[in-house]
């Protein structure tokens, strides 16, 4: 295992090669890294801003072992890396960032709820079901309506359903592919919110201004940061992230998605172990971004100053939007970040824009 911290002129390994391996390994980079990436599909966008490519499933033990060889430390873009090749990683001598248990637990959603509710995290209440009777049974407890969420898996509106009445359950559990579930009681929100926190390799924590974010057919379509809240909330925030951050031992940034209620109460949506869409504002409105902040908590290195120097409304460029990258780029208070994707498929992310103004 390397010693901590990585010098500059170290490799990062990446398990996966999209757009947010892309932001990661452009931040490693000015760091002085070099990152190697390792990702199923040849060309992904991550590949061709890196000194090295493994090209391999994620699972895939000789591909594994390649990337050990190259990176001293090893991180990943998406939570639906198997954990289980994360504790290979670790068994070949590799520090990885943040750990299999991080990860197991965000790919779980009642394993998820769970956790932070035993961290003392409030979220809604839940309940379990493998069947669909079983599905069908939960919501006598927990009322009608219901949102089913496949228990894995599952991204951007995609593997969930509102169930109105609990004679409705066995269609829904069919229909979001007979799998284990989980349902979920409405929050009575009055918006959506979320902190993007960071662990250092020495416990330390630092915590960006929370971003209100608007969604559009279960897709995030805009962030506004820093958000206009009380210090009350903002020092709620801070302490469900604390919580969260301590609880699993975690190296590295976290997203967390918050509802925040009528009464001023925050909720946990669910946690992203990894840099995160709604942490995109900070590339241009704070003096650290995201990105570099989870380098140089993988690396070992001081975490750095999380405060905005801008307002920034974040908005996403899906399909082909990006295609209008030369107006965008056009406007004076606009920053144009493209991911370098090949085919704009309609409501595919294809980069993003932050929009600035003084604070």
């Amino acid at each position: 295992m390397s010693k901590l911290p990585l010098p500059p002129g170290s490799t990062i390994g990446i398990l996966g090669g999209g757009q947010l391996g892309r932001m990661l390994a452009l931040a490693a980079g000015r760091l002085g890294f070099d990152v190697a990436i390792l990702e199923p599909e040849p060309g992904a966008p991550a590949t061709r801003v890196a000194a090295h490519t493994v090209v391999g499933a994620y699972d895939d033990p000789q591909a594994l072992e390649a990337l050990s060889k190259l990176a001293s430390v090893v991180t990943f873009e998406f939570e639906n890396v198997p954990a289980s090749s994360v504790e290979h990683l670790t068994a070949l001598g590799v520090a990885v960032a943040p750990g299999a248990r991080a990860l197991a637990i965000a790919q779980d959603r009642v394993a998820e709820k769970t956790f932070l509710n035993e961290a003392g995290v409030a979220t809604v209440a839940f309940a379990a079901a493998d069947t669909a009777q079983a599905a069908q049974d939960a919501m006598a407890s927990l009322g009608a309506p219901v949102l089913m969420k496949t228990r894995r898996e599952g991204y951007d509106g995609k593997g969930q359903r509102w169930v109105e009445h609990a004679a409705d359950a066995p269609a829904a559990f069919k229909a979001v592919g007979a799998k284990p579930v989980i349902l979920e009681a409405p929050a009575n929100f009055v918006r959506e919110l979320s902190v993007i926190a960071a662990r250092g390799r020495g416990g330390e924590i630092a915590v960006y201004p929370l971003a209100e974010n608007h969604h559009e057919k279960g897709v995030l379509r805009r962030t506004y940061a820093p958000a206009k809240v009380t210090g009350e909330t903002a020092d709620q925030a801070e302490r469900i992230a604390a919580k969260v951050l301590s609880g699993l031992d975690y190296v590295g940034v976290i997203g967390i998605e918050l509802f925040e209620l009528a009464d001023g109460r925050l909720l946990v949506n669910e946690i992203a172990p990894r840099v995160h869409n709604t942490g995109h504002w900070t590339m241009d409105g704070c003096e650290v971004d995201q990105f570099e902040q989870h380098i140089r908590a993988v690396a070992g290195w001081p975490l750095g100053p999380t405060h905005a120097h801008s307002q920034v409304e974040m908005l996403n460029l899906l399909g082909e939007e990006a295609d209008a990258w030369a107006k965008l780029a056009g406007e004076p208070e606009t920053r144009v970040h493209l991911y370098g994707k090949r085919d704009a498929k309609p409501g595919r992310k294809m980069g993003h824009v932050n929009r600035l103004r003084p604070l």
